[in-house]
């Protein structure tokens, strides 16, 4: 499978209705086809079928240098879900080559998710994962919660899981009074996860950091937790900003 003949399979699923409505939602200076997220799937489980990493990487490289949306978002999925054994750092290096050119959430969120199993595979990664909640571009930072969110979800952590999850929680305390929407709702996703696990860490974090959490962002971390822990501290909802369908 080349990136022409991924991008032609692509195209013939092209939408144009869908396509109008994709572009003006993104906000991003690139095609959409309007191929739907289960579309993408059904073709990226037929091109892994038989594709060694090498190959499967120049696939994902293609497809991602083409600036089609649908096509990132299949350069993402390529690298989701598979157990490299062993972990190849090609993988890792490709996903954080991609960083700097994230602009939507949508393309962001899915190379996000690509490298989650990269950072558990390596957790040292994380040092360059830092880096990221200090950047200017607000899709970077978002990065760094969406890729990180199996720290939240692990049933049983080790004590090593449990040191990198306060860690994580201390990246997050100064995220909270971002005032940009799609970083509230990544520290409200991260949190909401954490409630299912480790409520009474949420409850504490909610209580000592949480206070400059938006309104809405409080209350989807809290919603698993006891109705006073949704409580805004203020009495009052704070602005959300923009509303945007829900990322997470």
């Amino acid at each position: 499978m080349t990136p022409d003949a991924a991008l032609a399979a692509l195209r013939a699923r092209a939408d144009a209705r869908k396509a109008m409505e994709m572009t003006a939602y993104h906000k991003a200076k690139r095609v959409c086809l309007g191929v739907s997220n289960p579309g993408i799937d059904d073709l990226v489980k037929t091109w892994k079928r038989g594709l060694v990493l090498h190959d499967r990487l120049a696939l994902a490289e293609g497809l991602w240098r083409s600036d089609v949306h649908e096509a990132r978002v299949a350069a993402a999925k390529l690298l989701t879900g598979t157990r490299f054994r062993p972990d190849d750092g090609a993988v890792w290096d490709m996903i954080v080559s991609w960083v700097p050119e994230f602009d939507a959430w949508a393309i962001a969120d899915h190379a996000a998710i690509a490298g989650q199993r990269r950072l558990l595979a390596d957790p040292s990664r994380l040092d360059t994962v830092e880096g990221w909640t200090r950047a200017p571009l607000l899709w970077t930072r978002r990065a760094a919660l969406v890729m990180t969110l199996p720290w939240a979800r692990l049933e049983a952590p080790a004590p090593d899981d449990l040191a990198r999850r306060e860690r994580i929680l201390g990246w997050m305390a100064g995220y909270v009074a971002d005032p940009e929407w799609f970083i509230q709702k990544a520290v409200a996703w991260w949190l909401r996860d954490l409630s299912k696990r480790d409520p009474d860490r949420t409850r504490a974090f909610l209580e000592a950091e949480g206070t400059a959490l938006k309104y809405f962002a409080r209350r989807e971390a809290a919603r698993h937790l006891s109705s006073s822990a949704r409580k805004n501290p203020g009495g009052a909802p704070a602005g959300a900003g923009g509303k945007a369908p829900d990322p997470a």
